[in-house]
């Protein structure tokens, strides 16, 4: 698994895994997922965007909180799309193979794991029961997706991202699944790389929010 498009595949079945979303709906140009959140109420991945199809969905799309999730630059889609688009964080598609990744915990913290529907989740506190780091991954057969990382502020640079990264690969390896795949955020995407993730494409990530005229007039 080497393309871009298989690898969008395999992030888009955990992803619905790790978030509890619908099935994705396969598409000519990728897939369709129902979210059922008030800000994401569906989104649209496409593995290879192009004008054609983008500009198609973005005439077609009237309902706010619907999302972009397009593997190009932002540069590259943000003249495909109409008014009311707005860009939010860009994304890394990356991968890593999977292999034990012994981590020790740090002094003055503790470590918690459990699986809940398939998906292994992490979470790292303080001695005191202050919440410090977490995580979660979804395989789904020889793919993994490691999802909603994420270290306080205050608990930052000191260990605590690699920590969650590797219980969650060890996790993963054992049951059975080889390779890690994720989307980072741009500064997720430095702790990541150091981890031993590779890069393999940009996402723009973008959503439907139009103005409202009565709002505006206020």
């Amino acid at each position: 698994m080497e393309s871009v498009p298989e690898l969008v595949e395999a992030w888009t079945k955990g992803w619905v895994v790790s978030r509890g979303a619908a099935a994705p709906v396969a598409e000519p140009w990728g897939w369709t997922i129902d979210v059922g959140q008030v800000k994401q109420v569906s989104r649209h991945v496409l593995p290879e965007p192009d004008e054609a199809s983008v500009r198609k969905l973005v005439e077609a799309t009237t309902a706010p909180g619907t999302w972009l999730k397009l593997f190009a630059e932002g540069d590259t889609v943000r003249p495909w799309l109409g008014p009311g688009w707005q860009s939010d964080e860009p994304g890394f598609l990356m991968t890593l193979p999977l292999a034990p990744a012994p981590a020790e915990v740090p002094a003055g913290y503790t470590l918690t794991r459990w699986t809940t529907g398939g998906v292994l989740r992490v979470l790292v506190r303080t001695e005191a029961g202050h919440f410090a780091a977490r995580g979660q991954i979804a395989p789904t057969g020889a793919t993994a997706v490691a999802d909603q990382i994420e270290t306080s502020p205050e608990h930052r640079r000191r260990g605590l991202g690699g920590l969650v990264m590797r219980t969650l690969q060890s996790g993963a390896h054992a049951t059975g699944a080889t390779t890690g795949v994720l989307v980072a955020t741009p500064d997720g995407q430095a702790l990541y790389a150091s981890l031993g993730w590779t890069t393999h494409s940009p996402m723009a990530s973008l959503y439907f929010a139009p103005t409202d005229p009565a709002s505006s007039a206020a």
